[in-house]
């Protein structure tokens, strides 16, 4: 049996109280098959021995069902003698949790231009019309866009021990250094300030009590991100990309940086995913087809969905109103509401199957 085949039957397996097929969460963290015998390696650490046992049992049966395997040998994916040696354990021993937020989620790209703002933006609000208590915080300092796609240029306030009150729009808590700088100051600083914001940042904003904290990293893997893994304890990250192989590659960066700092990554968004003429009906992949989902798979995370462009994306976040307050029916917001739902889902199984540390 080659390895497409027997992915597709892995996909046949749902995650106990979940729609989503085990592949797509990255339970399966390698396999092996040679003259009938398999050996699975599994990312899954769950305290509920009863859903564990469920997915091993589910996993045996498709294999041998599929009449080419007779032997089937379940192992942890800490055994995989090929992972990395992991980083000195008090190496991120300054993480902790932000006061008063129950989750806390970067929003991440490689590369600039694949839309992570928006996809931050329209992911807090989504989560914020689930019904949950929400902030964003927008740290992209070179380039913070969030408060044009919010509709706001207003300061914040300052309150008890000076402390930065966030405001409040289209029903999230908000945060951003492009509200504390004149639209024509260019942000030219160096490492060691940047470092120093983002810590006043993490420390000195009063979110009170919210249930998610999206941050709005900016491009790479630079000064900003480094600063947030050393000083919080992430839930997760999502990673934005285009489908272009360029988009891809940097990728692959920042989802490696997450894992080295041990935050799990959460899965893939794949903006800008295709178009859709609204004259003649066509579809065109303006910059190709299923890259996000292949990504997903070669990173072993969830594959979140697929955003396409559309103008009224645009044009809601140049009218300060994200697309899915203004255009709730679009293709685009519906995208991002069942994106954000499949966060919601794999956060709930990272919190009962936590990233194993490698060995």
């Amino acid at each position: 049996m080659n390895k497409e085949k027997a992915l597709e039957l892995f996909r046949t397996i749902k995650y106990p109280g979940f729609s989503r097929d085990i592949v797509s969460f990255g339970i399966i963290k390698d396999f092996e098959i040679d003259n009938k015998n398999a050996v699975v390696f599994l990312n899954i650490t769950s305290n509920d021995e009863k859903k564990k046992k469920e997915i091993v049992d589910a996993i045996i049966s498709v294999l041998k069902e599929s009449g080419e395997v007779d032997e089937v040998e379940i192992k942890e994916a800490e055994q995989l003698k090929r992972q990395t040696t992991p980083q000195p354990q008090n190496q991120w021993a300054g993480q902790s949790l932000i006061k008063g937020v129950k989750q806390t989620i970067a929003v991440a790209s490689g590369k600039g231009g694949v839309g992570k703002s928006t996809v931050a933006s329209n992911l807090a609000i989504s989560l914020s019309l689930l019904g949950h208590s929400v902030g964003l915080l927008d740290c992209d300092i070179y380039g913070p866009s969030v408060p044009t796609i919010m509709g706001t240029n207003e300061k914040p306030g300052i309150g008890e021990g000076r402390k930065i009150i966030p405001l409040e729009k289209h029903g999230i808590k908000l945060m951003s250094l492009g509200l504390l700088l004149d639209d024509e100051a260019p942000v030219i600083w160096r490492g060691p300030i940047v470092a120093k914001l983002i810590t006043q940042f993490i420390d000195d904003i009063t979110w009170g009590n919210i249930d998610y904290l999206v941050m709005d990293l900016p491009p790479g893997t630079g000064d900003v991100q480094l600063t947030l893994a050393q000083k919080v304890k992430l839930t997760g990250a999502v990673i934005v990309t285009t489908p272009q192989d360029l988009a891809l590659l940097d990728a692959d960066k920042g989802a490696a940086m997450f894992r080295q700092v041990n935050a799990p990554v959460l899965g893939i968004v794949e903006n800008m995913s295709m178009f859709h003429c609204p004259h003649c009906n066509e579809e065109t992949d303006i910059f190709g087809s299923g890259g996000g989902e292949r990504e997903a798979l070669k990173l072993k995370v969830p594959f979140l969905g697929k955003v396409p462009i559309e103008a009224v994306v645009r044009k809601s976040g140049d009218d300060g109103i994200p697309v899915v307050i203004n255009a709730p029916e679009s293709a685009s917001a519906k995208a991002f509401k069942e994106i954000t739902e499949r966060v919601i889902a794999s956060i709930g199984v990272q919190v009962e199957t936590p990233v194993l540390e490698t060995a």
